[in-house]
């Protein structure tokens, strides 16, 4: 703000020289990004923002555009930040999608798979019950430790 009321809008006066670099607009950022269907006309976009900055080049990736995001060191010298290669990303996000549709296949055959197991070793278990529970309805059958149905002779005491 200038204190001389006669010309405001005129810079204050700069009494002494100051250690600080008075550079303008060493915080830019210039975001070029180009498409394989149009490589003759990229799309460039400059910005203040850092964030900002980021941001354009992933919608720019996003959309399949091949993106350089540059930095702004002053009177005209602009030096790469970083680059990203949108086809690429999309193709790696393309296979990393197939991968995860095949993972949860397989996992759902594995559970109809183990779920039949389940309802099949039910199953058995049930008829082995059943067959338990109609072996326990029938008399005992009289047999030796051989495993003959009759013994041979009948004791005294039993007679």
């Amino acid at each position: 703000m200038n204190r001389n009321k006669k010309n405001p809008d005129r810079a204050p006066h700069r009494r002494r020289a100051k250690a600080t670099d008075r550079t303008k607009n060493t915080s830019g950022f210039r975001i070029t990004g180009s498409w394989d269907q149009r490589p003759n006309r990229p799309a460039v976009k400059p910005t203040q923002d850092r964030k900002a900055a980021r941001r354009i080049a992933r919608e720019m990736a996003d959309q399949g555009a091949y993106v350089i995001v540059e930095e702004h060191h002053g009177y005209g010298h602009w030096s790469t930040w970083f680059e990203v290669n949108g086809p690429a990303q999309q193709a790696e996000r393309r296979l990393a999608e197939v991968e995860a549709q095949r993972r949860a296949e397989e996992q759902r055959r594995a559970a109809e798979q183990a779920a039949e197991r389940r309802r099949a070793a039910a199953e058995q278990s049930e008829r082995d019950l059943d067959a338990l529970a109609r072996m326990m309805v029938r008399p005992p059958v009289a047999r030796e430790q051989c495993g003959r149905r009759e013994a041979r002779h009948v004791t005294g005491a039993q007679r």
